[in-house]
This record gives structure tokens, sequence and C-alpha cells, in this order.
């Protein structure tokens, strides 16, 4: 039994991975998976950790390979995704308050990617207005779309049971 936990975990985290980088890659298809102005449909994943913790790491493998699928720069995979990990441990800790536990992806990304944008990418823009931009991204996709996707899944008992 103890296995078959094991094994279901790590298949919601992959699966949570895979969903990741396809949900990144139609927002890349339309511009708005990267730059300043960036509304990633993937992030709206972030709410997850409300109802496993296999989406902590799931989350966090799929921004590595959604980074790299998309041709972000090397410190920008490793920056970008330590925001996705501290964004999920953030939501996992809020788990039980789940109107506030979309807020965690939302500060470490408007707090980290801006630092990104311009020390990796040169943006020449001010930090403050790339966190408010970058910010403002992560609310639409993270409080509005996240919050949507919590009611959704919240609907459906037992989903995210033993995992």
């Amino acid at each position: 039994m103890k296995n078959a936990f094991h094994v279901k975990t790590l298949s919601l985290g992959g699966a949570i991975a895979a969903l990741y980088v396809v949900l990144t890659l139609v927002a890349q298809a339309f511009g708005l998976a990267s730059g300043a102005i960036q509304v990633r449909l993937s992030e709206a994943l972030t709410i997850l950790p409300c109802f496993t913790a296999a989406a902590v790491p799931g989350l966090t493998v799929g921004c590595v390979l959604a980074n790299l699928l998309t041709g972000c720069a090397m410190w920008d995979v490793v920056f970008g995704s330590l925001a996705t990990l501290l964004g999920a441990v953030g939501t996992r800790l809020l788990r039980k308050k789940p109107l506030i536990a979309w807020i965690p992806p939302v500060a470490s990304n408007a707090i980290i990617v801006p630092i990104v944008l311009q020390k990796v990418y040169e943006v020449p823009d001010a930090w403050w207005y790339l966190a408010l931009t970058v910010g403002a991204g992560e609310v639409i996709a993270c409080g509005i779309l996240g919050l949507m996707l919590y009611k959704a899944l919240n609907k459906v008992p037992r989903l995210f049971e033993g995992a």
C-alpha cells in the first residue's frame, strides 16, 4: 500500500509538471509567457498545493522544463523556477486558507522575476515597474484563474485523495 502511495504521488507530480509545460507553451504561442508583461496560464496551477503536496515538486519541475523549452537564459531557469518553488511552498503552507493561498506565488514572482529581467535580459525598466507588471500578470493567473481552478477542483470529492 505504501508503494501505491508513492506511485500515485509521483504520477500526480509528473502530470502537474506536464500540464504546467503545456499551458506555458500555449501562453508562449500567444506571446504571454515571458517578458516584462506576462500572464502564464500555467501559473494558475500554483493553487494545486492546496490539494496535494505532490504539486510542489510538480510545479517546480514543470517550470524548469517550461523555461528550458521556451528558450530562457540559464539564470532565468534557475531563479524563475526558484520563484515558483517558493510560491508553491507558501501556497502549501496556506492550504487551509485558499482565499489567500494564491498570494505567495504572486509575491515571489513579483520580487524575483524583475531582478532576472534586469540582470539577465538587461531590461532597462525600473524594478518597481517590472514588479508591478509581473505582479499584475501573476494576480490574473494565480488570483483570478487560480481561484477559479480551486473552486472547480474543490467540487470534485476525493480527486487528490491519497496523494
